[in-house]
């Protein structure tokens, strides 16, 4: 039987979707979900692009159809917006207001003009803020807030002037450290996060990253503040307190010290049931667990949280006792399929090794079975691996699972080929991605880097479509355990044979720039979520060093771009290692268009329409990320690109 009739018979024969324990998946009862609609997700907003991804459903679709498979060839450049020098722009263009809200080179927002990129206003905050989106907010009676953390100050920013508004908070800002317990790891710089939150009606719900990448890290709580006044509303712990539940999972020893379960990527909420859903990360030290023994909830979690209160409805563990950083690094996914003749609102959780997790998301029922599945384990000093890791039956995995000495790169030089043959030959490796670091070196893959990422998952609720942009980099993990005096007093849970271990970052790249395993080097992929099937898998755009030598097919290096699809039936996909944005027929993936710019792209594209026009926004500069070595050309000014139909 193959593997893809196997998963299929599996998910057939197991029946019923269910859940093994509580460090797997958990609901609180009770959760009134009086006044939902009658269709599930009628309500939502997928005309505009007021906020991250789209807006608070992270849907990154658009209903829009002016632009279509028809003419989609006729789009041509409307405007530009230079950002000038500094970090290239990754920000996912807010439009809302009549403004659109971007990032310039130093950091400070902008508005713009969204029909001509006209500039409006730019801020004058100092210190860093986040650099991948933005949440917009109104009362409807003039008062008009962008959310803002700004060198770990949430701030509220009138959207009509750029100025700090001075009500909000203490002389205008929030110390996300002040609710903090005052027993945990002290956090003593700022904490700030490139995740944007989102806002629930007058609240914004905000996720603190873990303060640190190290042993001694603060917990990475989820708060919630009154948009109006700062105050603050609810705290949930990813890292329980004594009391709570799940606080049984992790050693009852120093247990305030540890840190982590951040939700570092992005949240998405359902504004119909009053659901806010949080993906976590890894607990602190990422790839050693020996003193942190357990489950360790919620970490590598998706928790849904009543958004008025904070308080937890259910959950989900989709990694027990992470060793890879397999953190959920990207938006959960909310649409309605079709079972059975019944309508079930789902949530949909896209990971890094390369799995989709399908939940309803009322109350967390797995949609198709989820198998607690023997993996192989640890064998360094201390470590207590969780015998288990839950598996999703169905749908099949959009990620590749394996990397072995016959997956070896053939556009690298030889002399790399054959030291990764060496490597092979002494490393731990395996089928599947829960191969544990080791002292003697373990490859990874799909790998802490792989798989999906922020911003690379689109749904199309209208035909029950989702899109993933998966990429491979696989990497080596060495750990060696570090016996510096500091080293031990920062670990919590220190002693013989719990020895800090720690890991040199290696990605694999090689002397060309070019990941260590054979192409395709990223794909992108479509799945028909009513039953779960795939419908397509494609590469996904191209490497222009190989294109300069007739080879071609073989998908983009690293892409961090987001997918974005429509109602014109599109599917957009920006990628940087070849300085591309093509159209592609969101029913097959056909590439319909194509534009290639002066510099990479990266970030997730906005769509909108102003005057009856609509328009496509892209962020263009740099290079690229893990493309470096590759040998490309110098990039061109860093800016904002805009498309649309000629008048």
């Amino acid at each position: 039987m193959t593997t893809s009739n196997l998963r299929r018979a599996l998910a057939t024969a197991i029946g019923p979707a269910f859940c093994l324990a509580l460090s797997a998946c958990a609901t609180v009862p009770g959760m009134d979900h009086a006044g939902v609609a009658a269709a599930p997700g009628d309500t939502f907003d997928f005309e505009t692009w007021d906020g991250y991804l789209g807006g608070g459903d992270s849907s990154q679709y658009s209903s829009l159809d002016q632009v279509n498979r028809a003419n989609v060839s006729q789009l041509e450049i409307a405007w530009e917006y230079p950002t000038g020098d500094g970090a290239p722009p990754l920000f996912n263009p807010t439009v809302a207001g009549g403004r659109m809200y971007v990032v310039n080179g130093t950091g400070q927002l902008v508005a713009l003009d969204p029909a001509s990129g006209r500039q409006l206003w730019v801020s004058t905050m100092e210190g860093r803020i986040g650099t991948r989106g933005i949440n917009y907010w109104t009362d409807g009676a003039g008062d008009e807030r962008l959310m803002v953390l700004n060198n770990g100050m949430l701030r509220a920013v009138n959207a009509a002037t750029g100025e700090v508004i001075p009500t909000f908070g203490t002389a205008g800002g929030v110390d996300l450290r002040a609710a903090l317990a005052d027993d945990v790891t002290p956090a003593n710089a700022p904490l700030q996060t490139n995740n944007p939150g989102r806002v629930y009606r007058d609240t914004i719900i905000m996720s603190l990253p873990a303060g640190a990448y190290d042993y001694a890290s603060a917990p990475a709580d989820i708060q919630a503040y009154d948009i109006r006044t700062g105050a603050l509303k609810w705290v949930f712990h990813t890292i329980p307190r004594a009391g709570e539940p799940g606080y049984e999972t992790w050693p009852a020893n120093e247990h305030e010290l540890v840190g982590g379960g951040h939700n570092w990527s992005e949240s998405t909420v359902d504004t119909e049931l009053g659901i806010v859903f949080i993906p976590t990360g890894t607990a602190r030290y990422d790839f050693y667990g020996g003193n942190r023994v357990g489950d360790n909830l919620y970490t590598d979690s998706l928790v849904a949280l009543n958004a008025e209160t904070g308080e937890r409805i259910w959950h989900f563990q989709t990694v027990h006792h992470d060793l890879w950083d397999f953190d959920l690094p990207v938006a959960p996914k909310l649409m309605t399929i079709t079972r059975d003749g019944e309508e079930i609102p789902i949530v949909i959780q896209a990971t890094k090794w390369g799995y989709l997790f399908v939940f309803d998301r009322r109350d967390g029922t797995p949609i198709w079975p989820i198998v607690e599945t023997p993996v192989p384990q640890s064998d360094v000093p201390g470590e207590v691996t969780s015998p288990t890791q839950p598996i999703p039956s169905w749908p099949e995995p959009f990620a590749r699972q394996t990397f072995t000495v016959d997956d070896i790169n053939p556009y690298l030089p030889e002399s790399d080929q054959a030291a990764l043959r060496e490597r092979f030959a002494t490393y731990r490796h395996g089928d599947g991605p829960f191969i544990p670091p080791s002292v003697q070196g373990t490859i990874s893959f799909p790998g802490h880097n792989g798989g999906a990422n922020w911003g690379t998952v689109a749904v199309d609720p209208a035909t029950q479509r989702l899109y993933v942009v998966s990429r491979n980099l696989p990497l080596s993990l060495r750990i060696q355990a570090d016996t510096r005096a500091s080293a031990l007093e920062a670990m919590p849970n220190a002693a013989e044979p719990d020895l800090p271990y720690r890991w040199p970052v290696d990605f694999m790249l090689q002397s060309n720039g070019m990941v260590a395993i054979e192409p395709p080097f990223s794909t992108i992929t479509a799945y028909d979520m009513n039953t779960g099937n795939k419908l397509f898998e494609t590469p996904n755009g191209e490497i222009m060093t190989l294109e300069a030598q007739g080879i071609t097919g073989v998908g983009a290096q690293t892409p961090r771009s987001g997918p974005v699809v429509t109602g014109g039936g599109l599917l957009f996909v920006n990628t940087a290692s070849d300085r591309a944005i093509r159209a592609r027929n969101s029913e097959t993936g056909e590439v319909l268009w194509e534009h290639r710019f002066d510099a990479g792209t990266e970030g997730v594209p906005a769509i909108y329409e102003v005057g009856g026009r609509q328009y496509i926004t892209v962020p263009v500069g740099g290079v690229g990320h893990f493309l470096g070595g590759l040998g490309l050309p110098e990039p061109g000014p860093s800016r904002y690109v805009t498309f649309a139909l000629p008048r």
